[in-house]
């Protein structure tokens, strides 16, 4: 009897721990299914950098500071709870702005794609809402009296009327048709801001949207284009850099709106009628001056890009600065820093580069020219006031977009040699390499809205996110031979990332 009840025992205890294991295990499923939904909202998945394609071996990912995690997680183009933790981080900046959030679509297939406007969501990332200090009287580029000198009545000119009605929505003179400045550049007219007040260019297209430069042209014998000055400035600013004067498309009627109301008498004689009925300028410069090189209407009417005005030099001196990554413009010679693997060094050492931002700067300008393959990038402009602790006026794009089906490695020189990029610069670049912010998807937008749209064949763009890859790609090279990370990515935002 004793024995019977001592198997009995035995068999409900076991009974009784084969069940308390099942319960435990259904605990922890219970939990692992309930645990993403509740993680996804803080944006705390370990898996992000891998859904991104952000390199794994990032220090900002490493790194203890949650909004840097936060950041690089709406990088991502297929976690959903990741989308989810953005779009929050989203519409907590919008609160906080008075604006409305931007939506984000998921469903089957369809995480990370945004729905509506791109472009509107790249700019209220966090990447592209970092904190300014304050502006004071110091940091403001000229004050004066607008009674004093802007009176439209004592000055005689419409200039400063339009440029400030319309800065910075520069894309409404072209369809508005504000009567142009017939007064000549004292050089190319592509190339020179009149004197006066400001700056209004006029870029004729050597070629169709379609069409690449030459393999066998020099770049200093390339092609101006119209077309590229215009997706310069849009590219540009979705680098998030802004450093381009706003530039719009503009038909110009070249009879009525500069032959007829010229008052440059050495301009009018350069205006003459071609074999082919239509009407010609050339205008007066020192290189392209001629019938041979002259812009003709179809039969009077010219595509053109139109840039912003820039103060007068009177109110807002600037100084012209070579650049120590400037061509030969030689068809045999080399520059220097073609043959000195170790050029950076001597540039480090040399003002104004041996201090605060300027060769980051220049790096910066590197990589925009990069990606729109501008080699002649000879010179670079700055304010004055500001001295060293200024920024770089990214002017005279016009040779960009040249090309498309081949890549320019060494406009990527000052970064390659010196191995140095803004921490903010890196970041954004890994972010345009994402899918829901794609580079080409993003240009292709801001460029749809312009009066001479399309600006750039397709090709062009799709060179874009190669370029971007190759740039991400010598970054991490860079990052690979360094000791410290920070040596590579140098910190511009502080504990904002």
């Amino acid at each position: 009897m004793r024995r019977q009840l001592q198997t009995l025992f035995q068999r409900k205890f076991k009974v009784s721990l084969l069940f308390l294991l099942l319960l435990a295990l259904l605990v922890h499923l219970a939990m692992d299914l309930a645990l993403p939904t509740a993680h996804g909202s803080c944006g705390c998945d370990a898996k992000a950098p891998k859904a991104s394609g952000v390199p794994s071996g990032n220090s900002v990912l490493a790194g203890p500071k949650k909004l840097s995690l936060r950041i690089l997680q709406d990088f991502s183009g297929s976690n959903g709870s990741l989308e989810k933790g953005s779009q929050l981080q989203g519409a907590r900046l919008q609160a906080r702005d008075g604006k409305p959030g931007v939506r984000h679509q998921r469903g089957e297939g369809k995480a990370g794609q945004i729905e509506g406007s791109k472009l509107a969501a790249l700019f209220e990332h966090p990447l592209y809402n970092i904190p300014m200090p304050e502006v004071t009287e110091k940091d403001k580029l000229f004050v004066v009296n607008p009674m004093e000198k802007f009176s439209l009545r004592s000055s005689g000119s419409d200039e400063w009327e339009d440029g400030l009605r319309h800065l910075p929505y520069l894309a409404q003179i072209p369809r508005r048709h504000q009567p142009l400045r017939a007064v000549p550049p004292p050089g190319p007219p592509d190339a020179h801001p009149p004197p006066g007040l400001g700056h209004a260019e006029d870029c004729q297209l050597g070629q169709t949207r379609d069409q690449e430069t030459p393999i066998d042209f020099f770049y200093f014998s390339d092609f101006e284009r119209h077309n590229a000055e215009i997706a310069a400035f849009h590219l540009d600013r979705i680098l998030g850099f802004r450093r381009i004067p706003p530039v719009s498309g503009r038909l110009v009627n070249i009879t009525r709106e500069i032959r007829d109301i010229t008052t440059d008498k050495k301009l009018a004689k350069t205006f003459f009628t071609s074999p082919a009925g239509n009407v010609c300028f050339y205008g007066e410069c020192s290189y392209y001056c001629s019938t041979e090189h002259a812009l003709c209407g179809k039969p009077d009417r010219l595509e053109g890009s139109m840039a912003a005005l820039l103060p007068d030099k009177t109110l807002a001196k600037r100084r012209s600065w070579r650049s120590p990554w400037r061509r030969s413009y030689h068809k045999s010679k080399k520059a220097e820093w073609e043959l000195n693997p170790n050029y950076c060094a001597q540039v480090r050492e040399t003002p104004p580069y041996d201090r605060g931002h300027r060769l980051l700067d220049l790096i910066d300008m590197a990589v925009l020219d990069f990606l729109m393959g501008n080699m002649d990038r000879h010179h670079y402009e700055t304010f004055e006031k500001f001295g060293n602790d200024t920024f770089l006026l990214h002017l005279d794009n016009g040779r960009g977009f040249g090309t498309h089906s081949r890549d320019e490695p060494s406009i990527l020189a000052p970064l390659r040699q010196c191995c140095s990029i803004k921490k903010s610069t890196y970041l954004r670049l890994q972010l345009l390499a994402t899918q829901p912010y794609r580079l080409s998807d993003l240009l292709r937008e801001a460029l749809a809205t312009d009066p001479l749209a399309p600006i750039l064949a397709e090709p062009h763009l799709r060179a874009l996110d190669r370029r971007l890859g190759k740039v991400l790609v010598t970054v991490g090279r860079c990052l690979a031979g360094a000791a410290r990370r920070d040596e590579v990515l140098v910190d511009d935002v502080g504990s904002w990332v």
